[in-house]
């Protein structure tokens, strides 16, 4: 259940291939900066496809860099050598990406006729798409020198920022009491028991969870305000007046299709509402808390064992496609997960590629829970996705978030579903179907919930920095109006607790994990209709993902508009008909 990070760099943060591979990046980019600095708008097409495969070549050891110190943090918070090494690959990354702000400022310069003979070129027709795009958007940046400036301050100010928050998470411990025994946890070990059978235990867990991120309140939103205000005076500069400018750009999304995307879910809210009412009555209660959510119904006692969850993915995974289940069994042989239940580790989960080595890494804490056999799934699909892609040249293998978690969302839903339909017993579908719609409300309460604290905290945030006191008050606000008031209780400190509002590459890192499990819907949809038939078209899709809009993207591989809220609302329907199931098992507590 422990990962092999040594068959990529062996020795952990102590590894000297691994500083050597460093010393080999930055050889690397102070080559690239000096052919860069000599290219002008007028160089020939030959210099410019060097410089553009070298730029290719420097990402792909740069994010192996990345992920290797991100996933020695991740199993050991108290990894002090990895902090220092994560200061040194930051430096890197913004070093490449001070690069290509200067490339950008090359290309933006070019003429449209030679820049339109160049793309035609077969050394760059494959990365044309992210070529042009990069090239419209340094139109709307300031200057490559400009740019450049904001990369330098950003590794000590903006990413340093989201470096202090990991850093306090991580040595925080969560004092639980379970069976009479007094536990430290960390984060993630803590986070799994709000799924723990005992209202009792919850409730505890919960005030302990609550009581740890307060106390350390005033640090967390001193780290989120200047995150916040590093992006918005970035914006300012830029003469950007939307701050969801940059995420839409970076999940190569339409305004209009977040619009319609949100306007579907608050118009399908109804049937998740009564889901709750009738769960919080089946619990003996008026109004479920926020700690009740995740609470199981039916019998839960069985731990799955590691070893049945790996063989029950790659088996449903199996039917589906078969290159599929190949890919999960390698995971599991060649020991990319990390799944231990131990303390010390970061809370959540994650999976990294490593495409220098064409190789990935998952990250979770497995106790044995039927969530944890999907989670794993979950995770699986984004290494699958990484996977598929390893065929295609590096610039496009860059996929925004937003399709990132279709492909994750759709293997969880494999094998959920599947879970679902072998039920032996009504009390067993119930459990199954409970977890099934809880993941439901994640992505149609919690998400959106999150999406509307962000966009708050950002207009008030643009006054000036914004107190413990008035974060909580956003928080609880959106909670409320997101649940549609259908709680007792919520979680006011859940802008502290939740990674994701601190993550730096990936501003409103939040909303992409709606529209994933959204379009997977309608993916799962047809897979279900075409059997194993729909295995190329679907590897045909992700393949795609990275090298066109997400509008253009759905349009051909579904002949879908996304921009359309029917679209939107013909997958919520899909959510609903297991609402109608679940009331209908349960109509004696109506």
């Amino acid at each position: 259940m422990r990962w092999d990070l040594d068959a990529l760099f062996p020795g952990g943060s102590g590894s000297e291939d691994f500083q050597r591979y460093l010393a080999e990046i930055r050889e690397q980019l102070a080559g690239l900066k000096a052919r860069i600095a000599s290219l002008d708008e007028t160089a020939d097409l030959d210099r410019f496809c060097e410089i553009a495969d070298g730029m290719e070549s420097a990402i792909v050891k740069v994010l192996q860099a990345n992920a290797f110190v991100g996933c020695l943090l991740a199993q050991n918070t108290a990894d002090k050598k990895a902090a220092m090494l994560r200061g040194q690959v930051s430096e890197d990354l913004s070093e490449y990406y001070r690069l290509l702000a200067v490339l950008d400022e090359k290309i933006k310069a070019v003429d449209d006729s030679l820049w339109e003979e160049w793309l035609r070129d077969g050394r760059l027709r494959e990365i044309a798409f992210v070529l042009n795009e990069r090239r419209e958007q340094a139109k709307e940046k300031l200057s490559a020198s400009e740019e450049a400036i904001i990369q330098n301050l950003s590794v000590d100010g903006y990413q340093a920022w989201g470096n202090l928050y990991d850093r306090l998470v991580g040595d925080m411990v969560i004092p639980v009491e379970v069976n009479g025994e007094k536990k430290g946890l960390s984060c993630g070990q803590a986070e799994n028991l709000f799924s723990d059978p005992d209202r009792e235990v919850r409730k505890r867990v919960f005030e302990s969870w609550e009581k740890a991120w307060a106390e350390k309140g005033d640090y967390f939103a001193e780290a989120l305000n200047h995150l916040a205000g590093f992006r918005l005076n970035v914006y300012k500069s830029r003469k950007w007046e939307d701050v969801l400018k940059e995420p839409l750009m970076l999940n190569r999304m339409k305004r209009e299709t977040l619009a319609a995307m949100w306007s579907a879910v608050e118009e399908n809210k109804g049937p998740f509402v009564e889901y709750l009412n009738r769960k919080a009555k089946m619990l003996g209660l008026e109004k479920l808390s926020w700690y009740d959510l995740n609470a199981p119904l039916g019998k839960t006692e069985r731990k799955i064992p590691y070893a049945e969850a790996a063989e029950t993915v790659i088996a449903q995974f199996g039917k589906f496609s078969e290159r599929m289940a190949s890919f999960a069994k390698r995971a599991f042989e060649n020991r990319w997960i990390e799944a231990e239940d131990r303390p010390g580790k970061q809370p959540g989960g994650f999976c990294t590629s490593f495409p220098d080595s064409r190789q990935t890494r998952i990250f979770m804490t497995y106790s044995g829970t039927l969530p944890n056999v999907f989670t794993l799934a979950h995770e699986l699909g984004h290494a699958f996705h990484s996977h598929v892609l390893e065929e295609e040249r590096p610039f496009n293998r860059l996929y925004g978030m937003n399709v990132a978690e279709t492909a994750s969302t759709f293997a969880e839903m494999i094998v959920a579903d599947h879970a679902l339909k072998n039920a032996k017993t009504d009390e067993e579908k119930l459990y199954l179907l409970d977890d099934k719609i809880a993941r439901s409300v994640t992505f149609f309460m919690n998400i959106h919930a999150r999406f509307l604290f962000e966009t708050r905290f950002y207009d008030e945030r643009k006054k000036g920095p914004v107190s413990v006191r008035r974060l909580n008050e956003i928080m609880e606000g959106a909670q409320k109006e997101a649940y549609c008031h259908a709680l007792a209780e919520y979680h006011p400190l859940f802008w502290a607790s939740k990674l994701h509002f601190y993550v730096t590459d990936v501003p409103f890192y939040n909303f992409p994990y709606t529209f994933g499990y959204l379009f997977s819907m309608g993916l799962y949809a047809r897979a279900l209709e075409e059997g194993r038939g729909f295995e190329g078209r679907y590897i045909a899709l992700l393949k795609d993902t990275a090298a066109m809009t997400v509008e253009d993207l759905a349009k051909k591989h579904l002949n879908a508009d996304l921009t359309n809220k029917e679209f939107w609302n013909s997958a919520a329907r899909l959510c609903a008909r297991d609402v109608e199931e679940f009331l209908r098992l349960t109509e004696k507590w109506s």
